[in-house]
């Protein structure tokens, strides 16, 4: 009798659950919101009527000392919620939560003689319920890790307004966001939220207004900006600290690793989506480090983002400093960056490709550039440039820095593994195209 009670009883107790006839809080004391004891275990249970008189048949034999230390009989069959007390560490809300007690989808037969354990220790909890992560291992994510990333760099993220006036008119009004990187109030955000891109040559709006997260606002000067790159730098002076962020380090970024983007558009409060930002906002790690600034969404697209990594943008700050713009060397070459799959594949469609194992392939020489000058050709493969071996388009941008007027020697195998020494001289990218 006790083993079809038994199984009376899970059966009534998961109708319940599943229909949600069943509700139940853990107490201390007899239901009367007396302080929390070990050796005592309230519970909370909303039943509707035929589910009561369900669960009393069922719990007669198998609780200890009978059923009337969880259900009184006859249950009452009023309509308002009845607290029972149930006693010696006994929890009829640990049996039917815990992963334990079950087995292939199934109540376990022991699993009430289980449940005398004492209540789970709540101390690493806090007043809100959250659990403490303190004790999280090194690199793993859990409920609190992209808040903690956002709460470290939302106070340096701000709304960025500025407008374009004509005899007192507003013509055009833009909006984006910005993140303070210095305490000195230095600013990144997207160009095109400070220029004007409407006209021939992108000029800067009349007015730009920063508002921090604390309220306070302040009167911005852009001191640079890239059309390329769509980064620029405002300036804000405050008598007060200003909040900062920290620069972390985009080249460490995997494909796969989380981030977090965050904006203030339209002067409200921090947005923060795990990918999809706002123009000028930051791109964050979870260690709240900028790791790039989103610069585009594409609207064809729902969720395709796009920002610039912060590694490049520091190399962009520096061309500002330096040379109060961004200076890029341009040679003219399309270039690829060949691996051993593409190789094979250039070797079958020709037996003469040159044998190399890795390198740059140029299939494209623009007519008129200092690459055709200093004589190369498509189907080069680019494997030294400037005395260094080569295996990617960025080693040889890297090499040439802003550079500009300045010759490089270059080494290239042609057809045939015939090899040719040849001499570059980068000219300054013309900033209009």
């Amino acid at each position: 009798m006790a083993s079809i009670n038994h199984h009376l009883l899970l059966a009534a107790a998961a109708a319940a659950s599943s229909s949600g006839a069943l509700a139940y809080d853990r107490r201390g004391g007899d239901g009367d919101g007396e302080a929390f004891s070990t050796t005592t275990t309230a519970v909370r249970i909303s039943v509707s009527s035929p589910l009561r008189r369900a669960l009393s048949s069922a719990a007669s034999g198998i609780l200890p000392g009978g059923s009337a230390h969880l259900l009184p009989s006859p249950l009452p069959l009023g309509e308002d919620l009845n607290v029972y007390s149930l006693r010696a560490g006994f929890s009829f809300l640990n049996f039917f939560t815990s992963a334990s007690n079950w087995s292939a989808g199934f109540p376990t037969q022991n699993s009430f003689a289980s449940a005398s354990v004492p209540p789970t220790n709540l101390s690493n909890q806090s007043s809100d319920g959250n659990s403490d992560d303190s004790k999280c291992c090194p690199g793993c994510i859990n409920r609190n890790t992209i808040a903690k990333a956002a709460a470290a760099v939302g106070p340096a993220v701000v709304n960025i307004s500025s407008t374009q006036e004509t005899h007192g008119w507003v013509l055009e009004k833009s909006i984006g966001s910005g993140t303070i990187i210095d305490p000195d109030g230095t600013i990144l955000t997207c160009a095109h939220v400070v220029l004007d891109f409407q006209s021939t040559k992108p000029i800067l709006r009349g007015k730009v207004s920063v508002t921090l997260q604390d309220g306070r606002e302040f009167e911005g000067t852009v001191l640079n900006a890239d059309r390329h790159s769509d980064i620029a730098v405002v300036k804000i002076k405050s008598k007060t600290p200003l909040p900062s962020a920290n620069l972390g380090s985009s080249s460490k970024l995997r494909p796969g690793d989380w981030v977090v983007a965050l904006g203030c558009p339209l002067s409200l409060q921090n947005t923060v989506t795990a990918g999809i930002g706002n123009s000028g906002g930051p791109l964050v790690n979870l260690d709240g480090e900028i790791v790039g600034v989103n610069v585009m969404k594409v609207w064809a697209a729902d969720g395709l983002s796009f920002a610039v990594p912060i590694d490049s943008i520091v190399k962009i700050v520096e061309n500002f400093k330096k040379n109060g713009r961004v200076v890029r060397p341009w040679l003219g070459l399309k270039m690829l960056d060949l691996n051993p799959m593409i190789i094979a594949q250039l070797k079958e469609r020709s037996s003469s490709f040159p044998d190399v194992k890795n390198g740059v392939l140029v299939p494209m020489v623009t007519p008129g550039s200092p690459a055709e000058h200093a004589g190369f050709r498509p189907g080069d493969v680019v494997v030294e440039f400037d005395g260094k071996l080569v295996e990617s388009i960025k080693e040889i941008i890297d090499i040439m820095g802003d550079k500009v007027g300045v010759p490089f020697k270059v080494l290239v195998k042609r057809a045939s593994n015939v090899t040719v020494s040849l001499t570059v001289i980068p000219e300054e990218a013309d900033s209009s195209r």
